[in-house]
């Protein structure tokens, strides 16, 4: 799994596989999940991220495990 943050574009991206991404569809406003050939989901792509959570610092992202 790989997370990356661009700073130009304001977006945030999830990878949570390598696999061949064959379509993408933009769910919500901004909210872009990539598919692949099996029709599952393997990647998450979240624009505008500064608009949409003002106080957070994307630059500074966590990762927890529950």
């Amino acid at each position: 799994m790989k997370m990356r943050y661009d700073e130009k574009a304001d977006a945030l991206y999830l990878r949570l596989d390598d696999s061949e991404i064959v379509e993408s569809e933009e769910v919500q406003p901004g909210i872009v999940l990539d598919f692949n050939s099996e029709n599952q989901v393997v990647g998450i792509a979240v624009l505008d991220v500064k608009r949409r959570v003002p106080k957070a610092d994307p630059t500074q992202l966590k990762f927890e495990v529950a």
